[in-house]
């Protein structure tokens, strides 16, 4: 990947009246990189990408897309897809029509067969947006961000009211961008898409970064898990354990596999059925619960 960020933000701050919607926020996205800005509602992330997309001012700070103002709309847009959370297609063009207007707005070029063939919207171009449904809006959204094979993709709630088929295929020609060598930037509530594809992470809360990392360096921040459940008879056990609502008891450690092997070597010692027991490292989705709690 080339040293040059794509998207370089430095500083930026962003205010509505008296409410500070991001507050000195800094971070760098790299030529090639699979970047997810996740944060809790309200956290500041749609201003912040608002601001990169070149949709609204900065209040104070300085943001830069492929070394330039990103309201230098001339120079920037050609090289940018945004895949809105809601379409704004005229319900009265058919979806080869949308796909074209598209093209000719950011100077882009593209063959429409070929990129609604991507979506498999290849037998809906003379259909109207109007007679599409929930589903097929949101392929036409994807299809529309990445015509042109542009050099930065946003995808802002990609999956949302897309089948596990859909999503899968929409994954796939995301991929195909990646190996093209395509910028991607996602914003999700389905932290398990942001889990298994990104490279970097950037969580925000309220207004700035609660933390940034990739996965691994995030889910490190907290404890693994180990959970099972044990017999009314059973020992005391060889670790600390707090016992959930339900009976479960739980153990939080930072060395999983030491204790695993303690805790096994224990059971085993002991003739003792640790009933349902599970083990792992800390997702995603629990650094995210824990905001607001450090």
């Amino acid at each position: 990947m080339s040293s040059t960020p794509v998207i370089d933000v430095e500083r930026l701050n962003l205010s509505y009246g008296d409410f500070h919607a991001v507050k000195d926020l800094s971070f760098q996205v790299a030529r090639g990189e699979f970047y997810a800005l996740l944060g809790t509602n309200g956290a500041g992330k749609t201003s912040t990408l608002e601001t990169i997309e070149g949709h609204r001012a900065a209040t104070s700070g300085r943001v830069r897309v492929f070394g330039h103002d990103p309201r230098d709309r001339a120079l920037v847009r050609p090289r940018m897809g945004i895949m809105l959370q809601e379409s704004g297609f005229s319900p009265d063009l058919t979806v080869g029509e949308s796909v074209r207007l598209i093209g000719r707005l950011t100077h882009r070029s593209d063959r429409i067969e070929r990129v609604l063939g991507v979506v498999d919207l290849a037998g809906k171009a003379t259909t109207k947006v109007s007679q599409l449904s929930g589903g097929e809006k949101r392929r036409l959204d994807f299809a529309t961000a990445v015509y042109g094979t542009p050099e930065l993709v946003f995808l802002d709630e990609p999956t949302t009211g897309l089948d596990i088929q859909s999503r899968d295929h929409l994954w796939d020609s995301v991929d195909r961008l990646r190996d093209e060598g395509s910028t991607i930037v996602l914003t999700t509530h389905y932290l398990e898409e942001a889990q298994q594809r990104a490279d970097r992470i950037g969580l925000m809360h309220q207004g700035s970064f609660h933390r940034e990392g990739t996965v691994s360096e995030l889910t490190r921040t907290l404890p693994s898990t180990i959970r099972f459940q044990l017999p009314a008879d059973a020992l005391p056990l060889p670790l600390p354990a707090t016992r959930e609502p339900e009976g479960t008891f739980l153990i939080e450690t930072f060395s999983l596999q030491k204790d695993l092997h303690t805790l096994l070597g224990w059971a085993q010692d002991h003739a003792v059925d640790l009933r349902d027991l599970q083990a792992g490292p800390t997702r995603l989705d629990d650094v995210f619960r824990s905001i607001g709690n450090d």
